[in-house]
């Protein structure tokens, strides 16, 4: 019997020990369960509008490199307290999105990810496809809501969240900051002016420069598996005139960032005779049209998506007022600077335009200030030695930010509220980095009588709305326009997450440079107020912005008075940022004190109500004698035989409209180079150097695909090809046929 009871004594101090000693494992080499996942979500790239800068004439014609969405779970245990940080790369979040999210992740996990411990954020980008977000006001020039661009979504950030939960493994998280140089500056400069002279001293300049990143390192291996940093710069170094879907200079940037930490197409150091590949290249023609699967393209992919892929990602801050058009502003007529105070050029809006360094390349632009944002990140996860440790907490809360009483002086004595939602004119004027309607100004009070007219036909704001908005004057009282549904958000969640030291305040707009500070430091004052030594100096803010939800801008009281863009967008009147404020100290001081919140009022889901008026394609073929693949215009080689880096070879193929299938995790194009007998995919639509273009023929109206390769400085010289991948429909009701085809070979050198 003794013998028995010490052989079991013997077996549970067995288990102890082992458990123990994972844990001793665990709080040594890996302080969290980490993982990091990512997923396609590039929407439809022919026909659809582009969400950001609100002109009906920008729809999609062609991808210039995919949309991802990119997530990291921590956790303390493997059923412990976790949140779950998803970065879209779209132009902000939406409620709806956030909404069916959720939906789709309670029948998969139950409660182990809510609406309380996801956020979901935004970077930005002007270049993506719209039609995904619930509220009227901001599908207008999408013809409503279109449910390829929302389903791309919801898709991409389900996955990714699954892939991040399917690798969670004990690691550590390092963090690091430093200043960004020469990637954004203030875009309303006047405004930020009219901040208190005490307030503005305290900052050396009129932007936050610093970048925030965190580094996930896996415990057993000791390898880097991710990265996720913060820094605020607007996603508009591409401008309102292009037609192709882009991640801007953020999705740039994580681009870049996965490449280099995979050293992807590293040049090699054999030498190559090119006359040898020349002669070669001329014998290998065209392939003409060829039947494929749905799923081959996938196959062809550079980066095949298995989740052992390392993620980083560019997160977006209080951009409100960031332009990344690093030069300034100028009048296109005379090449002078625009007017300081309205941004106009002899009181034209429309004049006024911002340069990015590339000037006037766009691409180049976008590049330049993806590779900064890019470069401070490396230096940054290079150096990362400071690791986290402590607490995973957060916090959650909806409000109706229509009609919060706010306390402007602690005492209740002087008290304010907000307003219904409502537009002012200098909305309508737009910005440097896409002027809006000709007639309007940034920093304007007054309507003219003609719009005031066209106004009321819509609907008459209140009077109560009218003088709860001054000094705005009321373009648009959306907040008090419910037909055919809600033209704007009245409920908004706000929510609090906790890393050990870092928080992140994940914000549903774009706050101001100035509105951001001050809400960092009313939520780190009320932390350290209220945490009994939990929280200190050392604990650090970040906003994450444009996050589950979206309500455009937050300026300070000050920036409101001028009425620039940023104030004119301030949905809630001169006191949206005090009521911001105000609540998420409530939050704050909840977390500090260990204090659970209340939900609050829950927020529409209008999704049955969306109107949707884009028309989808109705059938393509080819021209008579020809099939879906077949080359139009092969590569134009070039007089001496050989391409060199930096030329833009490319080639046009008879293709259907791309919006039968978004060939998600797959390519509409691949750049092939021959190795020995065989063809190697070495570049994808998810490349930076390779263009994918959709038109239809002037006169057939046929669908015409051209892939244009821009020759990289790290290109292999060698012997290439352009390959097309797509599908269609004979009729609306028929399945789909995909179809592939490649352009004649020609030479690198």
């Amino acid at each position: 019997m003794v013998s028995k009871i010490n052989q079991h004594l013997y077996f549970l101090s067995l288990i102890i020990a082992i458990v123990f000693g994972f844990a001793l494992i665990r709080s040594a080499d890996g302080q969290y369960l980490v993982g990091v996942g990512s997923y396609d979500m590039t929407g439809p790239a022919a026909g659809i509008n582009m969400m950001g800068y609100a002109n009906l004439f920008q729809n999609t014609a062609g991808i210039h490199f995919r949309l991802r969405a990119r997530t990291f779970i921590v956790a303390e245990s493997s059923n412990g307290t976790r949140f779950a940080f998803v970065n879209l790369d779209a132009g902000m979040a939406s409620q709806l999105v956030t909404t069916k999210v959720l939906e789709k992740l309670k029948t998969r996990f139950g409660n182990l990810y809510t609406e309380e411990n996801i956020a979901i954020s935004g970077i930005h980008t002007h270049a993506g496809p719209g039609g995904y977000l619930q509220y009227l006001i901001y599908s207008i020039t999408s013809l409503g809501f279109v449910q390829q661009s929302f389903d791309a979504i919801v898709t991409a950030i389900v996955q990714s969240i699954v892939q991040a939960h399917n690798n969670l493994k004990p690691g550590s998280i390092f963090i690091r900051k430093g200043d960004v140089e020469n990637a954004g500056i203030n875009r309303s400069p006047s405004a930020y002016l009219l901040n208190p002279a005490e307030e503005r001293a305290r900052y050396p300049e009129n932007v936050d420069k610093e970048m925030t990143l965190l580094k996930f390192v896996d415990a057993a291996s000791g390898k880097s598996i991710g990265a996720f940093n913060w820094y605020a710069t607007h996603g508009t170094s591409m401008s309102r005139d292009n037609l192709l879907i882009s991640g801007d200079n953020k999705g740039a940037a994580a681009r870049f960032f996965e490449d280099w930490f995979s050293s992807k197409n590293e040049s090699s150091s054999t030498t190559t005779n090119i006359g040898k590949l020349m002669e070669k290249s001329k014998t290998i023609k065209a392939t003409g049209g060829q039947q494929c699967g749905k799923t081959t393209s996938q196959g062809f992919k550079v980066r095949k998506n298995d989740g052992s892929l390392f993620v980083g990602a560019f997160c977006q801050s209080n951009v409100g007022d960031v332009t990344p058009n690093v030069l300034g502003a100028f009048c296109i007529d005379s090449g002078k600077p625009c007017d300081f105070n309205h941004s106009s050029c002899h009181g034209d809006d429309q004049l006024c335009i911002g340069r990015g360094p590339g000037y006037p390349d766009e691409i180049l632009s976008t590049k330049i200030i993806g590779e900064r944002q890019f470069q401070k990140a490396v230096d940054l996860f290079n150096s990362a030695t400071d690791q986290l440790s402590g607490k995973i907490d957060y916090r959650h809360v909806y409000i109706n930010f229509t009609n919060i009483e706010v306390v402007l002086d602690g005492t209740g004595n002087n008290t304010v509220k907000t307003c219904p939602a409502a537009l002012g004119p200098g909305f309508a004027a737009g910005t440097t980095d896409g002027p809006g309607v000709f007639g309007f100004q940034q920093g304007d009070t007054e309507i003219n009588k003609l719009w005031k007219q066209l106004r009321d036909v819509l609907k008459k704001p209140s009077q109560y709305q009218e003088e709860c908005q001054k000094p705005k004057a009321v373009l648009l009282s959306s907040g008090e326009m419910f037909e055919p549904y809600a033209w704007a958000p009245a409920v908004l969640p706000i929510q609090i997450l906790r890393l050990g030291k870092l928080i992140i305040l994940s914000v549903p707009g774009e706050f101001t440079t100035m509105a951001g500070r001050r809400l960092r430091e009313a939520v780190k004052d009320t932390l350290i107020n209220n945490g009994n030594g939990e929280f200190d100096n050392d604990t650090h803010i970040v906003i994450a912005g444009l996050t589950n939800a979206y309500s455009q801008y937050i300026a300070t009281f000050e920036e409101y008075a001028h009425q620039r863009y940023e104030a004119a967008s301030t949905l809630y009147g001169p006191h949206t940022l005090p009521a911001y404020i105000q609540e998420f100290k409530k939050l704050a001081q909840a977390m500090a004190k260990g204090e659970k919140t209340t939900k609050g009022p829950s927020p529409p889901d209008l999704s049955s109500v969306q109107l949707s008026l884009s028309l989808n394609p109705t059938g393509d073929s080819p021209p008579a004698g020809k099939m879906f693949g077949d080359i139009k215009e092969d590569i134009n080689q070039p007089k001496d035989g050989s391409f060199n880096k930096g030329d833009r070879p490319s080639a046009t193929f008879w293709s259907a409209n791309p919006r039968y299938d978004l060939l998600t995790e797959g390519t509409y194009a691949v750049v092939e180079m021959l190795q020995g007998k065989r063809w190697i995919p070495v570049y994808d639509d998810d490349d930076f150097s390779l263009y994918f273009k959709w038109s239809l023929e002037n006169t057939s109206f046929h669908g015409l695909a051209t892939i244009e390769w821009e020759v990289p400085t790290k290109a292999i010289p060698g012997v290439y090809r352009l390959r097309h991948f797509g599908s269609s429909k004979k009729a609306v009701n028929s399945t789909n046929h995909y179809f592939t085809g490649a352009s004649s070979a020609f030479t690198v050198s």
